[in-house]
């Protein structure tokens, strides 16, 4: 429990009102920790604060003092100890029990647990004004108070409180700090995930629906044993597997500009050719003229395959085409998904220094450029201008943590433009 101040120290100014019990909370509905119906006796007390290790050399006399200057808090199921934001008036010896530290802006992650024995909220000589976060025990628990205003007498009483406050101060500065960068990695690692969860799912979509479609095409024999029946000839069989392998890289060497006006120019161009399907007795046109237009085939393709082949043939020779050319599509698609998939993965290892030292030389440049991978998600909609260094030289230092400063910067950059 030694960290719960750390956590929660605030430098608010401290109300003028500082007498009276431990504030008892104000929240309707909530249960708190309270003063017993009937005191403890002092010697049980005692008992108890001798199993607290850190009081370990205190004289009888002295843990007699705590004990009679102090005010007890007790419950027997889960309690508020203290709220947020409200006033700190007291140092508090856990007797009994556990309790959990949380921020309200934070969920249910909870900051530090303190136990039996520990030692915890306003010691002399802290700054500590209002809590800075919630408390609450798990179960049943047994506090004992010391308010601010009996701190002189305490320091008097018992002078080696004084450099036990200060030990307790400066770890709880050390487990604050440890804490707070622990928390702002979990929240920046929550982000990453979120990113890296969108970027992922586009390419495993699209494997996975290519995948599903290309089992359909896989099992051609009976359609291949048809075909091959219906040509007259030897002749006739290898005009059409000679316009078959210019056809497949007719689509690879249209001119450059030749997809211009994107799906409105491809959905014109798939009902000109559903029409000349029609024309030429292709059952089905509207289902092979898609797999046609994608691969931007030219009509007059269709017209000399129409002049190298019978008419009985030709409905079923550009039918298994179209059926060849979905099929090499869905594995471009497939590997295409792969390679993005992978080329993420060598970004996040990159990103995150894995199976690297912590501490190496690393390009500027690169560690940039990794961190805005990751975060292209967010960064669609907008236009990332790149003006690095000619030349720059690589710098030694801690890699990872170089990362989480670029993802910090950019975040803030996309949430600064709205």
């Amino acid at each position: 429990m030694s960290q719960i101040e750390g956590a929660i120290e605030q430098t608010a100014a401290a109300p003028e009102d500082v007498g009276g019990p431990v504030a008892q909370g104000n929240t309707p509905g909530r249960v708190y920790a309270l003063a017993p119906a009937h005191p403890t006796p002092v010697p049980e007390i005692v008992a108890a604060l001798g199993g607290i290790n850190a009081l370990d050399g205190l004289a009888e006399d002295e843990y007699e003092w705590l004990a009679l200057h102090a005010t007890e808090r007790v419950s027997n199921e889960s309690a508020f100890v203290f709220e947020e934001n409200e006033p700190a008036y007291h140092l508090t010896f856990i007797l009994k029990g556990e309790v959990f530290v949380h921020r309200r802006n934070s969920g249910s992650v909870n900051l530090f647990i303190g136990r039996a024995g520990a030692i915890t909220g306003k010691l002399p000589f802290s700054r500590m004004k209002t809590w800075g976060a919630e408390g609450c025990s798990s179960g049943a628990v047994w506090l004992l108070d010391i308010h601010e205003s009996q701190f002189p007498a305490l320091l008097l009483a018992i002078p080696s409180m004084a450099q036990l406050c200060v030990s307790i101060l400066l770890d709880r500065g050390r487990d604050f700090s440890r804490a707070d960068l622990q928390a702002e990695k979990l929240m920046a690692l929550g982000k990453l995930a979120a990113n890296l969860s969108h970027e992922l799912n586009n390419p495993a979509s699209a494997a996975q629906s290519a995948a599903h479609r290309l089992s359909s095409k896989v099992d051609r024999i009976a359609e291949l044993c048809r075909l091959g029946r219906l040509f007259g000839s030897e002749e006739e069989l290898e005009r059409y597997l000679d316009w078959t392998e210019r056809a497949f890289t007719a689509g690879k060497e249209a001119p450059e500009g030749a997809a211009v006006g994107g799906s409105l120019v491809e959905s014109d161009h798939e009902d000109e050719l559903a029409d000349w399907l029609g024309g030429h007795r292709v059952p089905l046109p509207w289902t092979v003229a898609p797999a046609l237009a994608r691969a931007n085939l030219a009509r007059r393709l269709l017209d000399e395959l129409g002049s190298r082949v019978s008419a009985s043939v030709l409905p079923a020779a550009v039918t298994s085409f179209a059926s060849s050319l979905d099929a090499r599509s869905m594995v471009d698609a497939v590997a295409d998904s792969s390679s993005r998939i992978f080329r993420i993965i060598s970004a996040i290892k990159d990103y995150s220094y894995m199976d690297q030292a912590a501490i190496q030389d690393v390009d500027l440049g690169q560690s940039m450029e990794k961190a805005l991978a990751l975060l292209q998600p967010r960064l669609r909609e907008m236009n990332v201008v790149r003006d690095y260094g000619a030349g720059l030289a690589t710098v030694t230092g801690y890699g990872a943590e170089l990362s989480q400063v670029w993802t910090a910067l950019i975040e803030n950059a996309i949430d600064a433009t709205g």
